[in-house]
């Protein structure tokens, strides 16, 4: 290509760019109206805020509460567990070491209901084969004692008019003892150990297999009723179990109420056990011995917002966070102090004002927003 051809075609190209530059209203492209670095979805902002618009708040489910402020008690969380109330629970073990044997019902499994007095197993007590042949032995012995004790009884009541009225009642107590001694010996041969229920509730644990061999006094059932279980806490702080003015343990969401039945008088490792029950069926869906963690509140209070604990988030700092609501559209985090208060809610102490808007539902997934 010629040098003059390929400079006009340069001065073309340039021309073309100036005029598109400088074009006049209604003559531009289009371009200025593209979106903006970030557009205008989710993001986090320079100084930490989050800009969440509306749309994406409803698909999220952002829910938030206006704070108050107040009075709230004075509260200490305190490792505890579920235990059995001692007069709705017990437990079953072998009084005789032997062999489980099925009850009338078969041999109950865990779950199943039970009644009080029930019979759920028998144990065959064991012996060895010299005790069990003297036993044998004198059961014999005792057998043929009677039959003849019954043919002298007999002959004496035929001659009664001629033996002694004495003689005829004397040889009459010596068949009834005999009759009584092979009685409990035999007794002693056949008998079964019934395991009896002691109260009715359901079947907790079971440790009985058909034939099993058992030892005296080795747990076999045990036995409680889901309405009627306690919780244990242990206070490390003797003066924690005389402040006590409430209680309450967090499922879930959800908070329940315990009433305090009173402190041990005696240290169990080093801790003094605190004894709280509930009313109606609130614990009914825990476990003997399942590990829960207590709130008690004592009767000092503190100034502080009582915000729900799924508000309570960490921040990469590893700093204690809540996001709270400052626009239709932004949200701003905030290092808060918090101390326990009923597990369903804690208490933040500072970094939060009343009247302000705390995020309470999907604040982990603005947490996350980045």
């Amino acid at each position: 290509m010629k040098p003059g051809i390929l400079l006009v075609m340069l001065c073309l190209v340039t021309a073309g760019a100036l005029w598109n530059a400088f074009a006049g209203d209604g003559h531009d492209h289009g371009d200025e109206g593209s979106a903006p670095v970030g557009g205008n979805g989710p993001r986090r902002l320079p100084d930490g805020s989050v800009f969440l618009p509306k749309p994406a708040q409803r698909q999220i489910g952002v829910r938030t509460q206006v704070t108050e402020a107040g009075n709230l008690p004075r509260t200490v969380a305190l490792a505890g567990k579920v235990v059995m109330d001692p007069n709705a629970g017990g437990k079953v073990q072998a009084l005789v070491a032997g062999r489980l044997e099925a009850g009338p019902r078969g041999l109950p499994g865990i779950g199943q209901a039970v009644k009080k007095g029930e019979v759920l197993a028998y144990v065959v007590p064991s012996a060895g084969q010299i005790e069990r042949s003297n036993q044998m032995a004198l059961l014999a012995e005792l057998q043929a004692a009677k039959a003849l004790a019954e043919k002298r009884v007999a002959r004496l009541k035929e001659l009664a008019d001629t033996v002694p009225r004495k003689e005829i009642e004397a040889a009459e107590s010596e068949l009834a003892s005999l009759a009584a001694r092979v009685t409990a010996v035999g007794a002693g041969l056949s008998n079964r150990d019934a395991l009896v229920a002691p109260v009715a509730g359901v079947i907790a644990s079971s440790n009985a297999v058909a034939g099993q061999v058992v030892d005296a006094r080795e747990l076999v059932f045990e036995i409680v009723d889901p309405k009627r279980l306690r919780v244990e806490a242990l206070a490390y702080d003797v003066d924690t179990a005389i402040d006590v003015a409430g209680a309450s343990l967090a499922v879930g969401e959800q908070r329940v109420t315990l009433d305090f039945l009173g402190a041990a008088r005696s240290l169990r490792e080093q801790a003094l056990p605190l004894a709280f029950g509930a009313a109606g069926d609130s614990l009914a869906r825990f476990a003997v011995g399942q590990p829960v963690e207590v709130f008690v509140q004592t009767r000092s209070t503190l100034q502080g917002v009582s915000v729900p604990a799924a508000s309570v988030l960490k921040n990469p700092a590893n700093q204690t966070i809540v996001w709270v609501k400052t626009a239709p559209e932004r949200f701003e985090p905030r290092t808060v102090t918090t101390a326990p208060l009923d597990g369903a809610n804690v208490a933040v102490t500072s970094g939060l004002a009343a009247g302000e808007r705390v995020v309470t539902n999907a604040a982990t997934l603005i947490n996350q927003i980045r």
